[in-house]
């Protein structure tokens, strides 16, 4: 009888962790989640029968003992980590230590496991307001804020170890990811996230700045096939984006939407643009995003129940949040 096939995914209760892990069980994976619980929900994955999925709640950069649940583990897919851009700028300190010093005690257990491939959810906030559109892996790095800093010393980290060490790593640079369990905060799918929550309280989309700026938006479906291609390929010590390769305006986003907008003053450090160069990874493995944009918000909005009770940001709470922001960003 061939061996089940069995994957790690940190923070697996998360929105993309939750969504490859249903993949995986699909595929016929034995899983195994972890997570903090701190932005992940169990109620994520508690459709997963117990011989599918094991949860374990620890953070990956307090636990010492990680090497038990990496042995006989064939897939690594590291997602775990701290993805606030505001809160990043008030403790720095602490999104060092989970996604930097976590990454390392992830790369650490995975290698002792001599895992098949290890992939790590990088962030394409490492480009800061980049000079060239489509962006491409080679452009200059420019973290803008200490989310930016510690997601690109992680990459730097895994492909460290690829190199040295000779391990099975690939770094996904991810773009504006989003889809179901979409979060309300974060680097992915920030902006769904809040106007889903808005659409489903039935209150206006507020939207940052003039609403013309363009974000790379990638369905979360295209993501997780991006992800188990790369795994189940040969490649190795790569670093590749993952985006739609396509700009789309938050207005736009709004108008799919519906509804009455507010707009409230923008950010400063934001880019105005994104889009992906994904030429790279399209030559390298099968694989192109299929979900446009208006096929996936319409598909969010047929289960905008999922958010009926989320936080609902308002023009006052994003300028009490954002404060912090402006006094440091406005200084560059």
């Amino acid at each position: 009888m061939k061996k089940r096939e069995t994957s790690i995914v940190s923070g697996g209760a998360g929105f993309i962790g939750s969504n490859l892990v249903d993949q995986l069980v699909r595929m016929g994976h034995k899983v195994t989640v972890l997570d903090n619980f701190i932005t992940g929900k169990r109620s994520n994955l508690s459709h997963h029968k117990k011989k599918n999925v094991k949860i374990i709640k620890l953070d990956i950069s307090e636990n010492r003992k990680l090497d038990k649940y990496f042995k006989g583990v064939d897939y690594v897919f590291h997602l775990a980590g701290l993805a606030n851009i505001v809160p990043s700028i008030k403790n720095p300190k602490k999104y060092f230590m989970s996604n930097v010093l976590g990454t390392l005690k992830i790369i650490e257990a995975a290698k002792k496991a001599k895992i098949k491939k290890l992939i790590y959810a990088a962030s394409s906030s490492c480009y800061g307001i980049p000079k060239n559109y489509p962006t491409s892996e080679n452009a200059e790095i420019d973290t803008k804020h200490p989310y930016a800093l510690t997601k690109f010393l992680g990459e730097k980290l895994v492909m460290h170890y690829a190199s040295i060490f000779n391990m099975p790593n690939v770094s996904l640079r991810f773009f504006n990811v989003y889809g179901p369990r979409s979060k309300i905060s974060g680097q992915y799918g920030a902006i769904f996230g809040i106007f889903l929550a808005q659409k489903a309280a039935k209150k206006p989309l507020t939207i940052v700045g003039h609403g013309n700026q363009t974000r790379d938006f990638i369905h979360v479906d295209d993501l997780i096939n991006a992800l188990i291609k790369i795994a189940k390929s040969s490649l190795s010590n790569k670093i590749f984006n993952v985006g739609s390769g396509k700009e789309t305006s938050v207005n736009k986003i709004a108008d799919l939407f519906g509804g009455e907008k507010v707009f409230v003053p923008e950010r400063p450090g934001e880019p105005d643009r994104s889009c992906a160069d994904i030429s790279k990874i399209k030559s390298n493995i099968d694989w192109e995003p299929k979900i446009t944009i208006e096929e996936g918000v319409k598909r969010l909005l047929k289960n905008i129940n999922y958010w009926k009770n989320a936080p609902v940001r308002t023009p006052k709470t994003i300028e009490l949040a954002t404060k912090e922001w402006f006094k440091i960003l406005s200084k560059n």
